[in-house]
């Protein structure tokens, strides 16, 4: 995260701390900090397709979390390097997005 780290405290440790604190007891094993990262990754991709980190973005976002949920999973599907549940990657993006709604990142 380069021009994010200027707009907010992003930090990705605390980032896949919450996230793990976040997920069900039985997924938390099943993917690595890489993984995590790897998801928060395309989440960012996915705003910044969006436009949400745009010069002079001033007005409130209010985030579609099942479009953010389904770019993340049709963008994990294509990658035939990984592997995640479907059900899964719901849990991960919704840590996520909590975690980013902790830090006021798209308004209180």
């Amino acid at each position: 995260m380069n021009e994010q780290d200027d707009m907010f405290p992003y930090d990705e440790n605390d980032a896949i701390k919450f996230i793990r604190n976040y997920i069900p007891q039985e997924i938390k094993d099943k993917y690595s900090d890489d993984d995590i990262v790897y998801l928060t990754d395309i989440v960012y991709d996915y705003y910044d397709k969006k436009g949400l980190f745009a010069e002079g973005q001033d007005e409130e976002v209010e985030l579609d979390e099942e479009d953010i949920i389904g770019y993340v999973a049709k963008t994990v599907k294509k990658d035939k390097e990984v592997h995640f549940d479907e059900e899964d990657i719901r849990f991960l993006v919704l840590g996520e997005l909590e975690y980013e709604d902790s830090l006021g990142v798209f308004g209180d």
